[in-house]
């Protein structure tokens, strides 16, 4: 569950970088190779500036305004920006090895089984908050992840990352006046259980996925419907997160109705905080229309038709091919990997104490 959280630098190296900084990165890019350029542009959406200091600040290697204090430090802090432009290239490199730029031309098909998808990874658009970044909502607890394979919903996964940055962003972007690089996520623990177990290694890919690719893209998290055995495991991995992910994330009362008007209008709540025990029902009171989770909400409508769309553009070079989009799985990061351990850990205690005889030792993860 708790790898729905993407990791943040400490506060104290989050200041923004000078402009020495920002100008060796464009010169730096200036030497790529004309395909990594062409996927940049994927990138950036017109804002180049602002996904350098995405990576810079994602990298926790700024060391801000200490290299003018010493020719150590200034040597050290240009290395750093070194090994971060070259985490960039890796991420644009990756993107060129896994065909990302065309991912939004790959429909999972038949309908049949991206619907079937859509019902077991709960994740959708429900609006905009008051300062106009989108509010993605998470169906934490409901979510089986167990109608199709790894690879379908990991390219779902991707597939909605390169639509909020090449859709969502630059039309709020445009529609408000100003720069929207973030968004803000709600997470409705509805339903979390020990069954949680089965879908790590798969959280765990996926966050790795937009750590290493899509950096410093959620502005706050907020938690709703917690149940208890999400109290116990976050008291012992909330002092594992870096500090600046911990301000980040907001753990509400009940659905967190109250709370979360105060920053976005009724029309844009997740159908599962309009009502106290309401959860991530896939069934509301307003029809499919406003459980964003949905294939019949208007926000996976437009995405699954503009990839069908992409899709019979690119029909005329080559016949559209049946089977899951293939990424390369990145390797996680030492410290999620001890978050996974802590809430195994967690959930056997939990089990243990509620009588549960099943073994997890039966348990697999998905993709084992």
């Amino acid at each position: 569950m708790f790898k729905y959280l993407q990791r943040e630098p400490t506060e104290e190296k989050m200041g923004i970088p000078d402009p020495e900084a920002i100008k060796q990165f464009q010169l730096l890019m200036e030497e790529v190779d004309e395909p990594l350029k062409n996927t940049f542009e994927n990138v950036h959406q017109g804002y180049p500036d602002e996904t350098f200091v995405r990576f810079l600040k994602a990298r926790d290697w700024n060391v801000g305004k200490a290299h003018k204090m010493v020719r150590l430090l200034s040597f050290l802090d240009k290395c750093n920006r070194f090994v971060i432009y070259a985490m960039l290239v890796d991420c644009l490199q990756w993107r060129i090895d896994s065909e990302i730029d065309n991912i939004l031309a790959k429909p999972i098909i038949p309908t049949d089984l991206y619907r079937a998808v859509r019902d077991s990874q709960l994740l959708g658009l429900s609006g905009y908050s008051k300062e106009g970044l989108p509010v993605i909502a998470v169906g934490v607890g409901l979510s089986t992840y167990d109608k199709a394979s790894v690879n379908y919903y990991v390219q779902s996964h991707i597939q909605m990352n390169e639509y909020r940055d090449r859709v969502v962003l630059p039309s709020a972007t445009k529609k408000y006046g100003k720069y929207i690089g973030t968004c803000v996520k709600v997470l409705d623990m509805t339903g979390l259980r020990l069954s949680a177990l089965n879908h790590i290694k798969l959280l765990t890919v996926t966050s790795t996925i937009d750590d290493l690719n899509y950096p410093e893209k959620t502005d706050t998290y907020y938690i709703v419907n917690a149940p208890y055995i999400f109290s116990a495991c976050w008291k012992v991995v909330k002092p594992l997160l870096q500090e600046r992910t911990r301000k980040k994330i907001q753990v509400l009362q009940g659905c967190g109705k109250d709370e979360l008007l105060k920053i976005m209008d009724y029309s844009s709540l997740p159908h599962f905080c309009r009502k106290q025990g309401s959860g991530s029902s896939r069934n509301s009171e307003n029809g499919h229309t406003s459980n964003c989770f949905s294939l019949d909400h208007a926000y996976h409508q437009e995405l699954y038709n503009l990839v069908k769309q992409q899709a019979m553009r690119m029909e005329c070079v080559a016949p559209i091919k049946q089977g899951s989009f293939h990424v390369n799985f990145p390797d996680p990061n030492p410290d999620d990997a001890e978050i996974a351990k802590t809430i195994e850990a967690e959930f056997h205690k939990y089990g243990n104490h509620n009588g549960l005889t099943k073994s997890l030792s039966g348990l697999r993860l998905n993709g084992s």
